[in-house]
């Protein structure tokens, strides 16, 4: 009798001895370094994600290069500052400056000389990445540096300065929520209304 362990696995070749199936069996010791079938791999990261962990690598990154580096737990607003204006030499959005002939226009003519800069919308996006990731990789939000009031003062500067030297009105969206208060309370005054001309 077979034990469990062991495979059968019948040889069809050549052999003098054949059985009635046509095939001569072997017993074959279990094969122990059978490969493993591969582990599905890591559910994939969303874009959002993806990102946010770009942005965080990329932000501990500068921060080591700084002399001397900085731990991340010495970080603060300064440093995350630094960082916004440090990435400034990578944008790609064109900022008149103030004795330039296309300040203000939307649409220049021609080209001119004005720096490029990251847009206001990137920086503001960056900001709210960075200070989930913050938060995600064990810092309190307390003493999130990402959430300071310097960066909100910071990025309301960057937004102003940007929609005059562009020509383009910033246009703050309005909130949904007082919306529909709004909406609730004209329709409860509409049918207090109603009772009271009945």
């Amino acid at each position: 009798m077979m034990s469990s362990n062991e495979k059968i696995r019948e040889v069809g070749e050549g052999s003098s001895s054949r059985s009635s199936s046509g095939g001569a069996i072997t017993i074959a010791p279990p094969d122990h370094h059978q490969p493993q079938p591969p582990l599905p791999p890591p559910p994939q990261l969303s874009r959002y994600e993806s990102q946010k962990r770009r942005d965080w690598n990329t932000f501990g990154q500068y921060l080591k290069n700084q002399r001397p580096p900085v731990p991340l737990s010495n970080c603060n607003y300064n440093h995350v500052l630094d960082f916004l204006k440090y990435l400034d030499q990578f944008g790609k959005t064109k900022v008149h400056l103030h004795g330039c002939l296309f300040f203000g226009q939307p649409e220049p003519p021609g080209p001119c000389t004005c720096p490029l800069r990251q847009a206001w919308g990137s920086l503001d996006a960056l900001i709210g990445r960075l200070r989930a990731a913050y938060e995600e990789n064990g810092g309190l939000p307390e003493s999130n540096p990402f959430a300071s009031g310097a960066i909100r003062v910071y990025l309301r500067e960057v937004r102003d300065s940007q929609a005059k030297a562009r020509g383009i009105p910033y246009k703050k969206k309005k909130k949904k929520r007082n919306m529909q208060i709004k909406t609730s309370k004209t329709a409860a005054v509409a049918a207090t209304f109603q009772l009271q001309s009945s």
